[in-house]
């Protein structure tokens, strides 16, 4: 049997990414991802700058992998979301989708607002634009076409995200929030 790359790596290399990256989610939580720098995940994370360096290229890199499983959770949870499903009644998964979301709403406030990262908002929208595709009938359209819908509809998700997040307090639940977007996926005007 062979091993993969991943049975191959040193536990130590794979202790210190693990410390850089929960380093980099916990100061990602607490403040502007655009303030953030290599020194604070170092010293958060009790390394020398010199080993941030030695793992990964710059502070974007480093975000992208922290947040790399998040985003992950993310799309698996809309790719169980039926956007596909004629139904009046929201679907169960479309509200779970953003009970994750708000779970998480201060990170994803800080990733997706105006001093995000811009690699992690276009690999969650690439991602979810690929949940979007599997849900998609079988069409004759232009592969090129049916890449337009699903980042379109892909780009929503992450636009509806941004603002649901950045309400803070007075943001809708997440049942009306799902409400309000079913009936927009829908055609209809009313949740």
């Amino acid at each position: 049997m062979q091993k993969n790359s991943t049975d191959r790596v040193d536990p130590r290399v794979r202790r210190t990414r693990a410390l850089l990256r929960t380093a980099a989610l916990e100061l990602a939580a607490e403040r502007d991802v655009e303030s953030l720098t290599i020194a604070d995940i170092a010293e958060r994370a009790t390394v020398n700058r010199a080993t941030v360096y030695q793992h990964y290229r710059d502070r974007d890199a480093l975000l992208l992998d922290a947040m790399e499983e998040e985003v992950t959770r993310l799309a698996h949870a809309a790719a169980r979301c039926p956007l596909t499903r004629p139904a009046k009644r929201t679907p169960d998964e479309l509200v779970a989708l953003f009970r994750h979301v708000g779970t998480n709403a201060t990170l994803y406030h800080r990733m997706l607002g105006p001093g995000g990262a811009a690699r992690f908002i276009n690999q969650l929208r690439d991602l979810l634009a690929a949940e979007v595709a599997a849900q998609l009938p079988p069409t004759n359209a232009p592969a090129d076409t049916v890449s337009l819908r699903t980042h379109y509809l892909a780009g929503a998700f992450v636009g509806v995200f941004t603002q649901w997040v950045s309400l803070g307090d007075d943001r809708p639940t997440a049942e009306e929030a799902a409400g309000a977007v079913w009936a927009l996926l829908r055609g209809t005007t009313t949740a």
